[in-house]
């Protein structure tokens, strides 16, 4: 067996000066947005009707150079190596047993910021719609008699994520998980001018866009922290980062009833300058994954780095006539036999989540609205039940390392059913009765996001390297798409569904999740991911 011999050096790209080159070309190019929107101060930052401005078009030229420049620069050499074709399995053995170093910790700190930040970008998107229909005179429930639904905005950011989802899984198999991420994170930075946009079809455009770059980190982030954590702690660990969706609710809801009041709804989305930019600054402490390397044939770059993260590498032969390549067919290789069941289990789930993220979630400022509460008192009490909800957190990170991943699937599922099924028997008579309204919003806010959580895991747990990145993408798209499904038929109908409507939305595929979860799905608890692969037959005859 030979290797590309290629030690790696922390934050090391391979051509690190096109990659800053255009972290500069893009953040300038963001910048120059911003006179229009200050220059709009006195009429409250309302741009409806305004031009774009030379300024602004300089701009949007500095971002699509820069664009191209942060992806040469973050792209590997040859396409990132060749795949490994000698017929051996590879285990990283001691790394499931390694204790978690400071190492990890930096890993798992990045990666939570990096999900919160990508989390806030469609939980803005609850928040910025009712200023969106005032400002351009959209219909919604505040005005019914807008010709053109509110309901495009969110249409086309969730759309948008679940291109990214799929496009990024496939990216991350193919460039790496590290390169994926940051390309991921750049365009955080260059979206944000959604912020600076006058008209609303731009502001579609723009959403898409930046749907597309939402959609991408989080199963790449996921798909990194599986192959990296050691096995013991893996599950619970990773479930307690991608938890942070329910802080990030908290942490949008916060800036809402900040920011709004004073900059308008656009200063939501012009922040995503400043947290991308915190990202790309602590890209250092993203390492590439090793068994990525590895499959790669890059052997002394993964050692090198399970070295800094206190494991080796180790080459277990199997038997004459098997071969892992059966992996490597790209997305159709998750429907067929032996991942087809765990697939459609992981699907529905995901399904179910993306239903009452962007059905139950999405509405509930303008359903709250509607009732009677101001803006800021509805997210005033958003914010109470998603702080309610963050110690839930925890205990569900705690139940799925060690209690076992699929109890914790169904238990949760069946939760979150049961709880939305009060939405339905009580209806809008809960306006009047705030602190029953708050307790009942934290399962929905903070289990959802669990759940989103756990499946994100789940997915990054049970399928083989070459295929890894391409699960979590599929369980993270299933997700968003159950959002465009429900978005979609808002803007058909004209009108937002209740939180009646949305909570039973939700809740039906949720209980078939929990069903399917009880026949289908290996255990993850614990298990060397090379052992939960091997029980789904990652190595065919």
């Amino acid at each position: 067996m030979t290797s590309r011999v290629n030690p790696p050096t922390r934050g090391k790209f391979e051509h690190p000066l096109a990659f800053w080159l255009g972290v500069l070309a893009c953040s300038t190019g963001v910048i120059l947005h911003l006179p229009m929107y200050f220059g709009a101060r006195q009429m409250h930052y309302v741009m409806s009707g305004m031009r774009p401005d030379a300024t602004m078009i300089t701009g949007m030229v500095l971002i699509g150079l820069g664009l191209a420049a942060v992806t040469y620069g973050v792209l590997p050499a040859r396409g990132g190596g060749d795949l490994q074709l000698s017929i051996r399995r590879i285990r990283v053995a001691p790394a499931d047993d390694a204790p978690i170093r400071g190492q990890h910790i930096a890993l798992l700190v990045v990666l939570a910021v990096a999900i919160t930040i990508d989390v806030m970008k469609p939980a803005t998107l609850s928040f910025v719609v009712p200023g969106v229909a005032r400002e351009y005179g959209l219909k919604s429930p505040a005005n019914p008699h807008g010709h053109i639904p509110v309901s495009w905005l969110p249409l086309m950011g969730i759309g948008g994520t679940v291109l990214g989802s799929w496009v990024w899984g496939s990216l991350g198999d193919r460039i790496g998980r590290r390169s994926a991420i940051l390309l991921a994170g750049i365009l955080f930075v260059t979206t944000s001018i959604c912020g600076a946009m006058p008209g609303f079809s731009w502001n579609l455009l723009m959403c898409f866009l930046m749907g597309i770059g939402v959609g991408g980190m989080l199963p790449i982030a996921f798909a990194l922290m599986a192959e990296t954590i050691p096995a013991r702690h893996r599950g619970w660990l990773m479930v307690l980062v991608g938890g942070d969706i329910a802080g990030a609710y908290v942490a949008t809801s916060w800036l809402a009833e900040w920011l709004t009041a004073t900059y308008s709804w656009r200063i939501l989305w012009l922040i995503g300058l400043p947290t991308g930019l915190l990202f790309i600054a602590l890209n250092r402490w993203i390492p590439e994954s090793p068994r990525y390397l590895i499959v790669r044939g890059r052997d002394d770059e993964a050692r090198a780095i399970m070295t800094r993260f206190g494991a080796d590498v180790r080459e277990v032969p199997i038997e004459a006539g098997t071969s892992d390549q059966s992996s490597y067919q790209g997305f159709r290789r998750l429907f067929q036999p032996p991942f087809a069941g765990t697939t459609l289990a992981i699907m529905v789930l995901a399904v179910g989540t993306g239903l009452v993220t962007f059905g139950f979630q999405l509405w509930i400022p303008t359903n709250l609205q509607h009732l009677g509460f101001s803006a800021v008192n509805s997210a005033y009490v958003i914010r109470n039940a998603a702080l309610l909800g963050l110690p839930f957190t925890v205990l569900v990170a705690a139940a799925y390392g060690w209690w076992g991943s699929r109890k914790t699937i169904v238990a949760l599922s069946v939760a979150a059913a049961l709880t939305l099924s009060g939405f339905v028997v009580a209806g809008n008579s809960l306006a009047h009765h705030r602190l029953a309204l708050s307790l009942l919003l934290v399962i929905p806010l903070s289990a959802i996001s669990s759940v989103a959580a756990v499946v994100s895991a789940y997915a990054a747990e049970v399928y083989p390297t070459m295929l890894r990145s391409r699960g979590s993408g599929l369980a993270a798209g299933m997700a968003k798409l159950g959002g465009v499904v429900i978005i979609a038929v808002v803007v058909a109908a004209t009108t937002v569904p209740s939180m009646a409507m949305t909570a039973l939305i939700g809740a039906v595929p949720l209980l078939l999740a929990a069903i399917l979860f009880l026949w289908i799905g290996p255990e993850t608890k614990h298990r060397p991911l090379e052992e939960i692969t091997g029980e789904l037959g990652a190595t065919t005859p």
